[in-house]
């Protein structure tokens, strides 16, 4: 049995490890609680919390995966996950701009349920492949292979940016005002002109449904999104899974989030979520 004050000790990991594996920021408190619901009626005491807790939200993130997998696959246009916004400079979300990025967070998306499990506990929670081994009731050798083939899988496919995270909220910032002031030529100016922007709306609202390529094609797609009818439209500069971003909001409400990657003063790469579904875990009248 874990009690209460052992569990809350352990609450920030738990979300952390189903959060990076799912992607989803409902069905990761969701985890969480159904953790916290079966440790809690161990019927024995447990040794090692923290490894036990570990293992039992990890198992419950794979068999979720798995049955998630269909829908995934039918998900109309790219799949972005669901963010987690804060206020720039919030010192305690400082540690999300590595190991929760939005541009990891899709990366890890197509990996299998498996090496998902070992690359996280591994490279972000620093749990040994002998650790992970007895949670996932797999042979060391076997969950070492599995790690390394993760990790391999991962740096192949993930763009990294040696730019400081000053330079990237001011050409963020920069970026926000031309918005802001539908500055169409400006907007152009600050998006590199192989820029790549992936925007999620599930089905349910505007957006591409194929990756837009090019500064003019971003941009417009950008201003005809804010030329839409919008009751009391504001953008706001924000963090989103720890590195520079944009928050649309309308009549108060969350309608729109943009992360931006940059290289050389300009936007490389922008991740649109427009998907309600996906915003429902941010706070109204903001």
């Amino acid at each position: 049995m874990i009690d209460t004050a052992t569990f809350e000790q352990h609450r920030r990991t738990l979300f952390g490890i189903a959060y990076r594996m799912l992607g989803s920021v409902a069905d990761a408190e969701d985890l969480v609680q159904e953790t916290w619901l079966r440790c809690s009626q161990a019927p024995a005491p447990v040794d090692n919390p923290g490894g036990y807790l570990a293992r039992t939200i990890t198992n419950l993130a794979i068999n979720l995966l798995s049955s998630a997998a269909v829908t995934r696959e039918r998900y109309v246009g790219p799949w972005l996950p669901e963010p987690l916004v804060t206020m720039p400079d919030a010192a305690e979300e400082a540690e999300l701009a590595e190991s929760v990025s939005l541009a990891l967070l899709v990366v890890l998306e197509s990996l299998s349920p498996l090496e998902r499990a070992v690359f996280v506990l591994k490279e972000v929670f620093g749990f040994s492949f002998r650790e992970i081994a007895g949670m996932l009731e797999r042979s060391e050798a076997s969950v070492r292979q599995v790690g390394h083939r993760a990790r391999a899988h991962v740096r192949a496919r993930r763009t990294r940016y040696d730019t400081p995270a000053e330079v990237r909220r001011q050409v963020t910032d920069r970026f926000l005002a031309a918005c802001l002031g539908g500055d169409l030529s400006r907007m152009m100016e600050l998006l590199a002109p192989d820029v790549t922007a992936w925007s999620d709306g599930g089905g349910k609202v505007r957006a591409a449904t194929r990756p837009q390529h090019g500064a003019d094609k971003v941009a417009r797609f950008l201003a005809a999104v804010l030329a839409q009818p919008m009751a009391d439209p504001r953008l706001h500069a924000v963090d989103v899974n720890g590195e520079p971003g944009l928050l649309l909001t309308v009549a108060g409400r969350p309608d729109t989030v943009a992360c931006a990657e940059v290289a050389d003063g300009r936007i490389t790469e922008l991740r649109i979520i427009r998907n309600p579904d996906k915003l429902r875990h941010l706070p109204a009248g903001r």
